[in-house]
Order: C-alpha cells, then structure tokens, then sequence
C-alpha cells in the first residue's frame, strides 16, 4: 500500500510502497477514513535534528486519525468489524498511574518507550490501513471519519487546555485565543459551547479572524502593535481570564502575559519556540502559567460527544492521499483555512 513517510530529519515527506499491517494481540486493524494535517508535522520535517527526539525515521505520518474496524487482533472483545471509530493520539504505557486514568498524554514512562504514538515515532493514520491497540479507539455514532479526525488533536488539545481553566470563564469574564487556525477555530468554538466568557480571538489573518467571529468570537484583533491595548479596551482595562496561545512565540507569549488579569490563567499550546520572562511584576500577580500537550482519552471522548451534539465542527480542506505533499506545502504558507484532511 501507499503511505505518506518521514524517511529522514531536516527532509520533506514522501509517498512510498509499505507492507500493508496485520494486528497483533490487543490490537485492531483502521481503514483510515481521514487523516488531519497538523503543523507539528511540519516541525518534524523541517526543525528537528538527529537525537532530539527518542525516536528516528522512518515512519508514516498522521496522529489524527479515525476510519472503520477492518480486522481485530487476538483477545479483542466487544469491537466489530465496520465499526466507525476515532483513534486517540498520544499512546502511552498503559500501565502507570497516569494512563489507567485515562491520560496517557503524560505518561510516566514516555521517555523508555521511544515513540509518541501513531505518526510520531509509528505509523501513524497517512495510508489506507493503520494498527492501532485497542484502547485506543473511540467508537462514532453519527460523525464521519473526516469530520472525526480534527477532533482527536485540533478538538482535544484546545479542549484539554480550556477544560483547567473553566472555574474562571463564568459570566463577565474574557478569554483571548491567539491564532485562529486549525486550533484556534476549534478553540472559539468550545469556549462558545462549554463557558459563559466573552471571547476575543487575535490572529494576523483577516480571513481567520472572519471564521473565528463565525465560530463565536465576540471581538476579532489583528496581531500587531496594537493589540495590546485593543484587547485591554475590549475587556475594559481588566485584562483577560484566561489566555490560550495557540502559536507560542516570544511576540504571542508576551502579548498573553500582558493581557493576563491578576489571578488569570496563560495556557500555551503552540510549538513556535518562544520564551516568557519571568518576574515579580509581570506576568501580573497571581497569574498561572503552564504548557498543555494534547488531552486524556475521557477528554476526547467529551469532544466527540459535542460534536456529535452540533456544538463544534472542524472546519476541513480535503485532500487525496496522492496530493498530501501538496497540502503541507499549502500549510507551510499559511494558506489551508482550518483543518487540511488527507482521505485515503
């Protein structure tokens, strides 16, 4: 079969001939429906060195993936042949305390295991066929697999970050959403659905920011120099309760620190390299900081569910497995509006 593989760090994808996969014991066998395109793909291609990860090449990526059951493995009960399912991403131990909860995001033995999950370290959903073990599949009821797998990292991993802070997004309260792209859409779209806070989304696309006023944003603000004060003026000088950071440069982290009201929570979620200064009068006092990485298999299980309920939608660009060179290219430049979804 074709997959689409990163064969070697620093080196664009390319499509290759692989042996199609069999399950193994507590595995099940995925008929990939739909693939999602994520820019931590991109940073795979273009920013890691040998090392860096406890991982190497090669290896098919997508890590956001759902299809249809196509066979099971020894010892598999209660799952049937056909059955549409989303795949949950961040696959851990499954044995430490972390991961019997559910959240094998921070698994306690990640770094023994030498791969993330499926399209970070193993084959990941970028071909017809995926192996996948068998907790980690998410039966659908009315979603497609396109409309599915965005939700298992562009739904989850917003999710997960808003879901810690949402004692502080009650009525009266702000949350600002920096980068309204594939996250940031969804992410306007679950503070809509899950909290009573007045949303501000801030991006450098005017495009973007018209989709995310779409999805639920209250005020739309062009990053730049006057962003700061823009959002101050919008939040009547407070600041904002929450601030999720879906880009996470130095210039986005310190607009989130500035715009932050005592007591306020910073969440950054993107992988854009940056640092934030710390000190005893900024960020302002009592303000938490903390990175998120993707979200707990419950979690996901609660984004279906909104899905499946009409509250969210990932907005998607289709394309054929033949053309997903092409949509990272198009993602490279910014030009993918939303989600880019590979179909094989």
């Amino acid at each position: 079969m074709r997959a689409l593989q990163l064969i070697e760090w620093k080196h664009a994808a390319e499509l290759r001939d692989v042996v199609e996969p069999e399950p193994g014991a507590g595995e099940v066998l995925v008929r990939i429906g739909a693939a999602g395109a994520c820019h931590s793909d991109l940073h795979l291609m273009h920013d890691f060195e040998a090392g860096a990860l406890p991982w190497t090449p090669p290896f098919t990526l997508g890590h956001e993936n759902a299809g249809w059951i196509e066979s099971v493995g020894d010892g598999v009960r209660g799952i049937e042949v056909g059955t549409p399912v989303a795949i949950y991403g961040p696959w851990g131990c499954g044995r430490c305390h972390r991961c019997r909860l559910g959240s094998e995001n921070y698994c306690e033995q990640q770094a023994a295991l030498g791969a993330y999950g499926g399209g970070l370290g193993l084959d990941g959903g970028m071909a017809p066929l995926m192996r996948v073990n068998a907790r980690h599949v998410v039966p659908l009821d009315s979603l497609s697999p396109v409309a599915a797998a965005p939700l298992t990292d562009a739904g989850l991993t917003p999710y997960h970050a808003i879901k810690r802070s949402l004692h502080l997004l009650g009525a009266g309260s702000f949350a600002v959403v920096i980068g309204a792209g594939g996250l940031g859409h969804m992410a306007v779209q679950i503070l809509t659905a899950c909290t009573r806070a007045t949303i501000i989304a801030v991006d450098q696309s005017a495009q973007a920011l018209a989709f995310a006023r779409e999805a639920g944003a209250a005020y739309c603000v062009l990053a730049g120099d006057e962003a700061k004060a823009e959002i101050l003026g919008h939040t009547r000088g407070r600041g904002a309760d929450v601030v999720i950071d879906i880009v996470g440069t130095n210039d986005t982290l310190a607009l989130a620190a500035a715009v932050a009201r005592q007591l306020g929570h910073v969440t950054l979620v993107g992988l854009g390299g940056g640092t934030l200064p710390f000190g005893f009068f900024a960020p302002a006092y009592e303000v938490s900081v903390a990175s998120t990485y993707w979200g707990s298999l419950p979690e996901l299980m609660e984004v279906i569910a909104l899905a499946e309920q009409g509250a969210i939608r990932a907005q998607v660009q289709e394309f054929s497995l033949d053309d997903a060179v092409h949509a990272y290219e198009l993602l490279a430049a910014g030009a993918v509006h939303g989600r880019a979804v590979i179909v094989p």
